[in-house]
């Protein structure tokens, strides 16, 4: 696993903790208390990285190439997972997997977007940009959902939805525009989360939810630190100010009241233990929605039109 660049000072101590070790037990040699000192050393370290994260770093995170991704959830929090395809009118997206399964038990429609891990998936899976099939079939699947009375969960991790020729022409736009009138009026429980990138309106295309969750070291934004560098800057490698001015981590926009809940990640991130990360997935998301089921459909589209009205609400100290 290629550790980031941040990382560093943390990879060189195990590695030092390693020769130690094997020193000790190849030569004999009683090394207990540069060991212990060593070992204390890491920790301290590791804790001191990871506790004052910043929000590029955390940005990095959320791109590493080892963070589980949309299947990867599915296949260790959900059960009987069944796919479908098509949106009915041009064919299927691969980007935007989507169907059936079960959380503890619980009947519901699951949707996200999919990177790939290596070339061949990440060009079936369009690295994880939708095209405008991958939103209408999400809403299709949504109205399915509001059909059955069974809750949505989405699952958003995308650096934005495709911006190709083909999209433009198979109108993009109306796509992403009609899922966001549309998800206003689903009468059912809708949650999303966003599992490590989501970007702009190809993020927000199917996250018009009723709870907006986020990874620990997820972001969301309406464009990249890149792409706003590029704009303020003039250039990308100021992409660690912009990250930090836009506050688009998720400890900073649940301090805005930007988004519901944050779900703890494993020390390091969620590629160090997909198990873990899952888990805490899995509860976050099923107690919200129990306790959106609870709600009327009158309460449930009166929260969800307060929830959205009050984004960009501004109140000078």
């Amino acid at each position: 696993m290629k550790p980031l660049d941040f990382e560093k000072p943390i990879i060189e101590l195990e590695h030092e903790l390693e020769k130690l070790k094997h020193k000790a037990q190849t030569q004999n040699i009683d090394m207990s208390d540069e060991i212990t000192a060593i070992e204390g050393k890491l920790a301290d370290t590791r804790n001191r990285i990871y506790d004052e994260l910043t929000s590029w770093q955390r940005v990095q995170i959320a791109r590493h190439t080892n963070r589980p991704f949309m299947l990867d959830y599915i296949s260790h929090v959900f059960d009987d997972f069944c796919e479908l395809h098509g949106d009915r009118h041009i064919g299927d997206d691969h980007a935007m997997p989507g169907g059936f399964a079960t959380l503890n038990g619980q009947r519901v429609v699951v949707i996200g977007h999919q990177k790939g891990r290596d070339t061949k998936e990440n060009l079936l899976r369009n690295f994880g940009s939708a095209h405008p099939e991958g939103y209408r079939k999400s809403m299709r699947l949504m109205k399915l959902a509001e059909k059955f009375q069974l809750p949505v969960v989405s699952l958003i991790d995308t650096p934005g939805a495709f911006p190709g020729i083909g999209a433009e022409e198979r109108n993009i736009a109306e796509a992403i525009g009609y899922n966001l009138r549309e998800m206003m009026l689903l009468k059912t429980p809708t949650v999303a989360v966003v599992l490590g990138e989501g970007g702009s309106g190809g993020a927000l295309g199917i996250g018009v939810t009723d709870r907006v969750l986020m990874m620990e070291n997820a972001y969301y934004s309406v464009i990249s630190p890149e792409g706003c560098a590029a704009i303020l800057w003039k250039h990308r490698k100021h992409a660690h100010k912009a990250a930090e001015a836009m506050k688009i981590s998720a400890p900073d926009l649940e301090k805005l009241n930007l988004i519901d809940e944050v779900i703890l990640e494993p020390k390091g991130g969620a590629h160090q233990d997909h198990q873990l990360a899952a888990e805490n997935l899995r509860h976050a998301v099923a107690n919200q929605i129990k306790s959106l089921q609870a709600l009327s459909t009158e309460e449930l589209l009166d929260q969800r039109y307060a929830k959205f009205r009050q984004y960009g609400e501004w109140q000078g100290e």
